[in-house]
């Protein structure tokens, strides 16, 4: 046979392997049932949350810009900017940001294929997409999900550019991959870059300029806005980092795995995160996981594919150190990214460990993968559990905006109109304004006294305050209107002008 014979013989083999990769369904079933899961259980029935809403609003025609703080990143708006150009519903959006969720999981893990195989990369994704948390969030309008299918596909394009060579879509895809992440969060988005980077730095069979070139450009583009934002509106890229250190508490070391491990079960946000913690059934995940991406190492390196395993690993680490290590509280959904890129091992792990059972079904081996199988499903159990309290939670929260806001609506708050108080997303429900100085630092994120009082010449003001809260210091005079409604509105009150709502 000649070399040219061979040679496409061997074109033909990989050509058909690429074909098996790309028919295999799993993945794509995988996707469509995390689709189905938030349609179902996460998505209905619930308006926007705190953060959600002010992300929102920038893009909302219909509703007045929100304070953006110093450090939010632009990027998150974009996930809704094409729902707002037709509508508010928050039920259009979620179901938009669940399908476009479901497609996001697909092709991070999809990039994963080559190089640990078809059922290893479905596997690992329906390890991530079957966590509490990433139900949750799939169909909200937050950084934190996003940031880790991004991290999923830049650390698959890596690993794909230093194996095979940088061709010119595995170098897109990379830089595209570093450049999301940073776009809608920025220090996570340099929290992934620094571990790729110091790979082609330090792994002399990485050292390729191009993909060095690949990450600094994603990283760059991502940063763009954020940099131009920081010098329009902050004084600066330094004035914005001290105004984000000033907002999450004071930027230092601070050992914050108590507080993360507190909250890994809920609340969705854990400040102060002064929680007991959480009953052990509900933890052991939490424990388990770094153990076994930790084996899952081990075993990879024995079968001579540790880079594929260790690498998430590492950027896990990394993008895990500012949330664990220099923050004083905890939110679940901030250690997202670290949890997708652990899945990848963990699922190698299991795959291997499916790889030895069949070789030889003797029966310890069928006990060992009927045990295994069988923490599985009590896992998954676990977390339908802790998805169903937390989604109860959040929709008894969001019930209580939107109360309160169709009770500011029955006395007449109506727009153009100025919420006062630390109120966000019941301004928002109500279409109000929440702040009247929205373009300025953080300091200025609400309204002052004087400004709420000089506001009420041209617009309906209403001060809102909670139960047993006192009446508006910076506005004597003004008459106190009980709101009523629902049960959770009982106790709430508005001050209005003595003049009345205009």
């Amino acid at each position: 046979m000649t070399l040219a014979g061979t040679a496409a013989i061997g074109a033909r083999t990989a050509g058909s392997a690429v074909a098996r990769v790309r028919r295999d369904p799993r993945l794509a079933v995988v996707a469509a049932l995390y689709t189905v899961a938030q349609l179902v259980f996460a998505a209905p029935g619930r308006s926007l949350a705190w953060d959600e809403s002010i992300y929102f609003s920038q893009v909302d025609p219909r509703s007045p810009a929100a304070f953006f703080s110093a450090p939010r990143s632009r990027g998150v708006t974009l996930l809704g900017a094409p729902v707002a150009a037709f509508t508010s519903d928050p039920l259009v959006l979620r179901t938009f940001l669940a399908a476009l969720s479901g497609l996001a999981l697909f092709g991070a893990f999809a990039v994963w294929r080559r190089i640990v195989g078809p059922g290893t990369s479905a596997l690992a994704a329906l390890l991530f997409a079957g966590l509490w948390v990433t139900v949750e969030y799939g169909s909200q309008m937050m950084p934190n999900l996003w940031v880790a299918f991004g991290a999923v596909a830049a650390t698959g394009f890596f690993l794909l550019t230093v194996r095979e060579g940088p061709r010119r879509r595995y170098l897109v895809g990379l830089a595209v991959a570093v450049g999301w992440p940073t776009l809608v969060r920025a220090p996570d988005g340099v929290w992934l870059a620094l571990p790729l980077l110091a790979g082609v730095l330090l792994v002399r069979a990485w050292r390729r300029w191009r993909v060095a070139a690949a990450i600094v450009v994603g990283l760059a583009a991502g940063l763009a806005e954020w940099i131009a934002e920081a010098y329009a509106r902050f004084g600066g890229v330094w004035e914005r980092l001290a105004d984000s250190d000033a907002i999450e508490g004071g930027l230092g070391f601070s050992w914050n795995v108590g507080n993360a491990l507190r909250s890994a079960d809920g609340p969705l946000l854990c400040r102060p995160c002064d929680v007991g913690y959480p009953p052990v059934a509900h933890i052991a995940w939490w424990l388990a996981l770094p153990l076994l991406a930790v084996v899952g190492v081990v075993v990879a390196a024995r079968a001579g594919r540790l880079a594929g395993a260790l690498l998430p690993v590492v950027c896990a680490l990394s993008l895990t150190a500012s949330y664990l290590f220099l923050i004083p509280y905890a939110a679940p959904r901030f250690l997202l990214p670290a949890y997708a890129l652990l899945a990848l091992p963990v699922a190698g792990l299991l795959s291997a460990g499916a790889r030895w059972v069949r070789s030889s079904p003797t029966p310890p081996r069928i006990v060992a993968a009927v045990l295994a199988g069988a923490l599985l499903v009590g896992h998954w159990y676990v977390q339908g559990e802790i998805l169903r309290r937390q989604i109860g939670s959040a929709e008894r929260n969001v019930g209580e905006y939107r109360a309160l806001a169709d009770a500011l609506r029955r006395i007449g708050v109506r727009p153009p109109c100025l919420v006062a108080g630390d109120t966000q997303p019941i301004a928002y429900d109500a279409g109000c304004a929440s702040s009247l100085r929205s373009n300025l630092r953080s300091d200025a994120s609400q309204a002052s006294g004087p400004e709420v009082v000089r506001a009420a010449r041209s617009r309906a003001v209403a001060i809102l305050v909670p139960p047993g809260g006192s009446a508006p210091s910076y506005a004597p005079g003004w008459q106190r209107r009980a709101l009523t409604g629902s049960a959770a509105v009982t106790g709430w009150s508005a001050y209005v002008p003595p003049t009345g709502l205009r």
